[in-house]
């Protein structure tokens, strides 16, 4: 089993960055695809990108395609989601997942959210 942790949210102004870290704990990380899902008060946890075991395969949802990009470094067992240009619309609670499968199917492995918010 793998224990995550993200880091790294906090208020932006429209237009800006930040990145997301998930700190894994746990022997499987390394073999384990990740994934970048967000939940918006009031919505349902929505998928944002995928990336396979060794990094070398993405996918994203249409909704940040262009904009997010996700890595990975399994040397620092550590999963990443860099976000440009972010809007407000952006604004959510961001979790990274254990498991994710290439379509947006989440594994068991949830870490507790990091909240960003980007203000107009």
């Amino acid at each position: 089993q793998v224990q995550l942790v993200e880091s790294g949210g906090g208020l932006v102004q429209a237009g800006g960055s930040l990145r997301l870290s998930c700190a894994a704990s746990g022997r499987t990380f390394s073999t384990s695809a990740m994934g970048w899902f967000r939940q918006a008060p009031g919505k349902e946890r929505e998928f944002l990108a995928q990336i396979n075991w060794t990094g070398r395969s993405t996918y994203y949802a249409d909704s940040v395609k262009g904009r997010f990009t996700i890595s990975r470094d399994n040397a620092k067992n550590t999963a990443y989601l860099q976000m440009n240009s972010l809007k407000p619309e952006d604004t959510a609670v961001y979790y990274c997942n254990a498991g994710t499968t290439w379509s947006g199917v989440p594994g068991g492995n949830w870490g507790q959210g990091t909240q960003v918010t980007v203000s107009s």
